[in-house]
């Protein structure tokens, strides 16, 4: 592994991959479970399973943190998800049901649902809270993506 290879976490058992630099990630697999590193599909994350994809080196990682209650969250869903299909393998998109991970959600200040988090190198680069459509949720993580990274907290 190079210092400059990027570390993809499992979508399936969180095993850490490395990426060389130039490799192709979209039929990349995982070394311990032959699972493709990519599926175009949000993960679902746990508290056991956050710190597996939040501090992997170099794929930024988008969540949604949302409640199966919540009309907006059901409303932006959809949305999420095409984008995730669309963006993968530029980053990896995940969802945090706030009921269930209290924890995470207190852990990220989350008062209101939707909120997503932009991580990038183990730091929060942007967060947004509300129901973004399409187009803007675009314009938000390309933004997202340009932010520098050292203005902002670590995880």
């Amino acid at each position: 592994m190079k210092d400059n290879d990027l570390i993809i976490p499992c979508p399936a058992c969180d095993t850490a991959n490395s990426l060389a630099e130039g490799q192709e990630a979209k039929s990349a697999q995982c070394t311990a479970c032959a699972s493709p590193l990519f599926t175009g599909q949000p993960i679902h994350l746990t508290t056991a399973r956050f710190n597996a994809h939040a501090l992997a080196r170099g794929l930024p990682l988008v969540i949604d943190f949302w409640a199966s209650w919540c009309g907006p969250c059901q409303t932006m869903a959809p949305i999420f998800e095409a984008l995730a299909a669309e963006f993968e393998p530029m980053l990896r998109f995940a969802k945090v049901n706030t009921d269930a991970e209290g924890e995470l959600a207190q852990y990220f200040r989350i008062q209101t649902i939707p909120t997503l988090s932009f991580i990038r190198n183990q730091r929060e680069v942007a967060r947004v809270a509300g129901v973004l459509y399409a187009g803007d949720l675009r314009r938000w993580l390309y933004g997202a993506l340009s932010e520098p990274e050292e203005e902002h907290a670590s995880l």
